[in-house]
């Protein structure tokens, strides 16, 4: 079985596009075969996006989107935000349509392969992830913990993880280096907020 945060050379392609609408901003997204949830929104994707448009209206945000599929929260945000939005994946698809997707919602952002946070330099207000949970359990902690480093020093991760994939758990190992707290719930997906301490 191939998944969708690896890479097959050998994957046939079967282009798809995916619209979305919030609050009048109307989106078309590029999706296909070997990408997360390719033939819809991703449930929690969404949830995720409206919980963080309901809190935080700011605009000129620095956020990066880890594990940014074929872009759905990264271009939304940076389109409604008029922020800032780096975009990662290590599945070079993936990379791929959110390049094609950029160009079709005109927004200005950066797109690039990364494993984790291995290729990342900069530091941002926001790190924002539906991390990729059938991976395992050690790389969606390597990415959660892990983003800690490249927060600003009010910096604010979120994420979403459903209930039974371990969001109790989880959230209690955040609670390790972050002040986190869960914003919203829904169909059994919870949004975690982490604020980076302060030392």
């Amino acid at each position: 079985m191939t998944h969708y945060f690896e890479n097959n050379e050998n994957l046939e392609s079967k282009l798809r596009i995916i619209s979305y609408i919030y609050k009048g901003w109307a989106f078309n997204f590029y999706s296909d075969i070997g990408v997360f949830s390719k033939n819809k929104i991703d449930y929690g994707s969404q949830f995720l996006l409206e919980t963080f448009l309901k809190f935080n209206d700011s605009n000129n945000l620095s956020i990066l989107d880890v594990g940014c599929g074929y872009g759905f929260i990264g271009i939304c945000l940076a389109k409604i935000l008029n922020s800032n939005v780096d975009m990662i994946d290590i599945n070079k698809r993936a990379i791929h349509l959110t390049k094609m997707n950029v160009k079709v919602s005109n927004v200005n952002v950066k797109v690039f392969i990364s494993n984790s946070f291995e290729n990342v330099k900069e530091k941002y207000n926001i790190i924002i992830t539906n991390p990729p949970i059938r991976a395992g359990k050690k790389v969606v902690l390597d990415i959660l913990l892990g983003a800690n480093d490249f927060l600003e020093k009010n910096g604010e991760l979120w994420c979403v993880i459903r209930k039974d994939q371990g969001a109790k758990s989880i959230k209690k190992e955040l609670e390790n280096i972050y002040n986190c707290r869960i914003i919203a719930k829904s169909k059994g997906f919870y949004i975690i907020k982490c604020n980076k301490v302060l030392t």
